[in-house]
């Protein structure tokens, strides 16, 4: 097999090993690693590690020891630059160098502050060749952890607002009866994508509405995601299931209303963790304050689910990376839309979107679309 094709093959597994520390790693990225030779042969696999154990390069060399293989003059496929500082975890570009490889293939660069380019310099330094990957796979790899990325070099994290609506984009009926729009097969596609947040972002209108509880109910769950709540006035109940599961809960009011502390008091006793942020200019909580806030505090991705409400003012403020929508082969008629804004002077105005992706989930249709204009969903180039 030629490189070209072994290096793509090689890469697109280790992205797969990636793709099993979904739910698994945060706040850090998920990486996969393969470690072979030229002639196709397969020495070890790995994928990151909970925060705290082995990273990816460190559980293929372990998995090829293991297997009794000497990894010497071998090439590894990684699909994140190896880092090259001490954090809970030596640096693995150290690692690779002590192993004796001869080659690694990297499918992006990791702007991590104390990695960006160091670790290849590193390898390179060593007399390891570092070779980059195609286009597709580049943007593959970055799609992968591009919550990671966003809060590194966006300082927010990236966001997916999450939807279910009928072909005539009703997510409710008029007495806001919701359940169920679309099939079992498409609420269970849901939790997967639940599974890649830190942090899920509701507002207090659907936890008056629905009581849901936001978690993630599938497998390969490390730890359950923070539930957030936007409550300006802190009306949450304090019995809402949400507050007393796994993975905490934290409700975000407005620092200005005076008159809510009890009931903040009420809900701090119930084991809610409260938050208070300025409010913006419509008396709500300040959005991008509250992002801001979650990816000082590691939260790489925020998965919405909300009304109308909370979703209109997230795209006003063009907060919404990305959208999740599942759409169901029924009409409703009067009933709830999916988002609120004042009434758009011309179409132009409305927010755009470019697709990304569109495909069956038992009887609905998974729509996946990315905020046009923004530029960050594909990588930068590896440095030669």
């Amino acid at each position: 097999m030629q490189q070209a094709a072994l290096d793509r093959q090689r890469i697109t597994e280790a992205l797969a090993l990636a793709a099993t520390a979904i739910g698994q790693t945060d706040p850090n990225p998920r990486v996969g690693c393969v470690i072979g030779h030229a002639d196709g042969q397969v020495l070890g696999r790995g994928a990151t590690q909970p925060p705290g154990q082995a990273h990816a390069e460190v559980m293929a060399l372990r998995d090829a020891a293991a297997a009794g293989h000497d990894v010497r003059g071998a090439t590894a496929w990684v699909t994140l630059e190896p880092c090259a500082h001490h954090g809970r975890t030596p640096p693995c570009c150290d690692a690779l160098v002590a192993a004796g490889l001869a080659r690694v293939v990297v499918a992006v660069v990791d702007p991590f502050p104390q990695v960006a380019g160091q670790g290849t310099a590193r390898l390179r330094a060593a007399g390891i060749q570092v070779d980059g990957v195609d286009a597709d796979l580049a943007a593959a790899a970055w799609q992968l952890n591009i919550g990671f990325f966003s809060r590194l070099l966006r300082g927010r994290p990236w966001v997916r607002l999450k939807l279910a609506a009928s072909l005539d984009g009703r997510t409710a009926l008029p007495n806001g009866r919701s359940q169920w729009i679309t099939g079992s097969e498409a609420r269970a596609d849901g939790h997967l994508w639940r599974r890649r947040a830190a942090a899920i972002l509701t507002g207090v209108g659907t936890v008056l509405a629905d009581d849901p509880r936001l978690d993630v109910r599938c497998g390969g769950v490390g730890q359950q995601p923070l539930r957030v709540v936007a409550d300006s006035h802190f009306r949450t109940p304090p019995g809402a299931q949400l507050i007393g599961l796994p993975g905490g809960c934290l409700i975000v009011g407005n620092s200005s209303d005076l008159d809510a502390a009890a009931r903040a008091a009420a809900l701090a006793a119930a084991g809610a963790r409260i938050l208070t942020l300025n409010a913006d200019a419509q008396g709500r909580v300040d959005l991008a304050a509250l992002l801001a806030w979650l990816a000082s505090r590691d939260v790489n991705e925020v998965h919405v689910e909300a009304g109308a409400a909370l979703s209109g003012s997230l795209l006003r403020a063009d907060l919404i990376d990305e959208l999740l929508m599942y759409q169901a082969p029924r009409l409703l008629g009067p009933g709830r839309g999916m988002a609120e804004w004042a009434a758009l002077a011309v179409i132009e105005d409305g927010p755009a979107f470019d697709w990304l992706q569109v495909e069956p989930v038992g009887a609905d249709l998974r729509l996946r679309l990315k905020r046009a204009g923004h530029g960050f969903w594909l990588p930068p180039a590896m440095p030669a």
